[in-house]
């Protein structure tokens, strides 16, 4: 890549400038987003070795994963997403073939979720990294699903494979794209995981109490979404989980049902709901019930009290 201008003019390349909700795109100091409703925001990093290997992710993969992991948070609070900023790291050493495969790949799942790319910034870096920005329009009534809802006696659902995408991302660790053959169904949920943007507005729209999108497994993330003073007591059997879950924990000897509790980049969608909404709540596609909210701390899986922590970007290597 000769310049930073062929970098901009690849992606005006790939991704268009307009949108309804975009009242300035980029080319200016900033973007200007319309107004007149409330607006969700979040952000998050992607970067080499640490959350992706280009070992065994090709550069759609990268390109496509790295703004898929930013629409599930829009997808966790019911809403739909609209637009987003990306400031890139770029290493020495990748060709225009590379960054082709890399836009192309995130441009696919833009048009897909109808996403502007409003603006960013280019710089160069040690080694390949993403962070993206990403804007969201509230669902149903204008609410936005949140964490903390829960109250004793509600009733938690995943929609999602909890687990699938640990199995690939082991299965990659361990033998590389050639995990695609072993576990193909896993290998893919963790290269390209499909946020649930439709999912969380009909699940809005049902009258849920609370989204969270699982990307540290639920192990972790379920406290997370409880709140305080609150557990929950869980039902997790073989028929809930896919199928690749299960022949990856048979093959390795372990138990899937901590697979699937461990999870971690699943981006399923943990939800909680109160008995009325359950009929609606449970037409949503991939609906899956599996326990209820407590008034005592810790979480019981399958009678037994589940004590592993789960993924931590600073405890585990």
């Amino acid at each position: 890549m000769k310049s930073e201008q062929h970098f901009l003019d690849l992606i005006d390349a790939h991704f268009p400038g307009g949108h309804e909700l975009l009242k300035l795109g980029r080319g200016d100091d900033c973007a200007v987003l319309a107004g007149g409703r409330d607006i969700c925001v979040s952000s998050d990093l992607f970067l080499e070795d640490v959350h992706f290997r280009r070992d065994y992710f090709t550069a759609e993969d990268i390109g496509y994963k790295a703004l898929a992991v930013n629409i599930s948070d829009i997808a966790a609070m019911g809403a739909r997403p609209f637009a987003f900023t990306m400031d890139l790291m770029i290493p020495p050493g990748l060709d225009e073939e590379f960054w082709n495969g890399f836009f192309k790949g995130m441009a696919m799942l833009a048009r897909h979720t109808d996403l502007a790319l409003a603006g960013g910034d280019l710089s160069r870096a040690d080694r390949l990294g993403v962070s993206i920005s990403i804007f969201g329009v509230s669902g149903s009534h204008g609410r936005f699903l949140t964490r903390g809802n829960c109250a004793p006696g509600d009733i938690l659902f995943t929609v999602g494979d909890l687990g699938l995408a640990r199995a690939g991302l082991l299965t990659l660790e361990t033998l590389g794209r050639e995990g695609h053959e072993a576990f193909p169904t896993a290998t893919l949920a963790h290269l390209r995981p499909k946020p649930k943007v439709m999912i969380g507005t009909l699940l809005n729209a049902a009258g849920v109490k609370g989204l969270m999108d699982v990307s540290d497994g639920l192990a972790r993330d379920l406290p997370r979404f409880l709140g305080p003073n609150l557990g929950a007591e869980l039902t997790l059997r073989g028929e809930m989980l896919n199928g690749n879950v299960i022949a990856y924990a048979l093959a390795m000897g372990t138990d899937p049902v901590e697979l699937a509790m461990l999870g971690g980049e699943d981006y399923a969608l943990l939800g909680v709901m109160t008995e009325e909404v359950r009929d609606k709540a449970a037409s949503v596609p991939g609906f899956t019930e599996i326990g209820r909210v407590t008034d005592t701390p810790g979480i019981v899986v399958n009678g037994t009290p589940f004590t592993a922590p789960g993924f931590d970007h600073f405890e585990t290597p």
